[in-house]
Parts: C-alpha cells; structure tokens; sequence
C-alpha cells in the first residue's frame, strides 16, 4: 500500500448510510466464525450496534469522535474514541476510551490500524487525556498482541453483551 493513497479523516453524521454496512461486514469478517459466537447473538448484536440508525446517533454525539479511513474514496476502517467513559479497574479519572478500532481484513498487515491510533493517540492528546482505555475479547489474541505493542496493559475485565452471550473482554489501559 501506498500511505500517500490513506486518508483518516473525521467522520460526520454523512457518513452514516456507508459507515453502518462497513462496521457489519468487518465486525461479522472477524467474529462470525469463531464457534464461540452463536449466528443469532451476532445477528442480535449487529443489527442493533450498526444499524444505520444507531451509527447516525453515534455520529451526532458530541462525546464520541470517530476517524475514517479511506483509500482512493472508499472507507476500509474507522476508529472510534468515546469521552466521559471509564471503568473502575481504568485509574485515571478522567480517561478516554477507544470502542472500536476495525479495519478490512484485506488490508491487515498495511499500517492502517497503526495510522488510526496515531490519530487516536493525537486527538487524545491534544484533548488533554492522560490515559486511553479500551475492552478486547478475551479470545481476540491478534488484537491483544496489537494493543501490548503499542503500550497498552491489561488492568481488569468487563462484560461485553453479544446479543445473549455475556462474553469477558480484557480492560487494557495506556498512559499517554
């Protein structure tokens, strides 16, 4: 990949109808397979958490900052920081919290999950947060070999509802 060819930008309330698919399709990419997770907890949670209603909420919301990446015009991930969240085992009082960080698996390996939370990193920073915290799957390995190389630490865990499955997601946290 060309990095000349990435943009992130900072998505808008316009980006709801192209956001909402693209969320289903990387989330179903990299969890619908895996045996632990039933089709209709996916289903469940999917159509509720991506719908295009709820991504046009989440678009408006003066709390929550999302960044898009695109090459050539077209979106292949998205990061998303939400403020005014934290949870008990996050020390920081006042932290920010990256919710989702997904690209589309043909462009894993290509630096664009590095570039987004560089974009993260920075907004994060320039808003004044100390600390950045995020919930991963206990099962998404990938991701929390991702995370640790970027200095994130494991410090508690939290419940993660997909659709009827409460699944564990690890709390990892970064001063930043």
């Amino acid at each position: 990949m060309n990095e000349k060819n990435l943009k992130i930008r900072c998505g808008t309330i316009a980006d709801a109808e192209t956001l909402a698919p693209l969320a289903i399709r990387i989330f179903n990419d990299a969890f619908a397979a895996n045996p632990l997770n039933k089709p209709e907890d996916m289903h469940s949670y999917v159509s509720e958490a991506f719908s295009v209603e709820q991504t046009r909420r989440e678009l408006a919301d003066a709390d929550t900052l999302f960044f898009i990446a695109e090459i050539g015009g077209a979106m292949i991930g998205y990061a998303k920081l939400q403020e005014r969240t934290t949870e008990e085992c996050v020390a920081d009082k006042n932290p920010i919290e990256l919710s989702r960080l997904y690209v589309l698996q043909e462009f894993h390996g290509q630096g664009i999950a590095g570039e987004l939370m560089n974009e993260c990193f920075r907004t994060a920073t320039e808003k004044n947060y100390e600390t950045m915290w995020l919930g991963v799957w206990e099962h998404n390995l990938r991701a929390q070999k991702f995370y640790e190389k970027l200095g994130f630490g494991k410090v508690g865990n939290h419940v993660f509802q997909l659709g009827s499955d409460a699944q564990i997601d690890w709390v990892m946290e970064k001063k930043l």
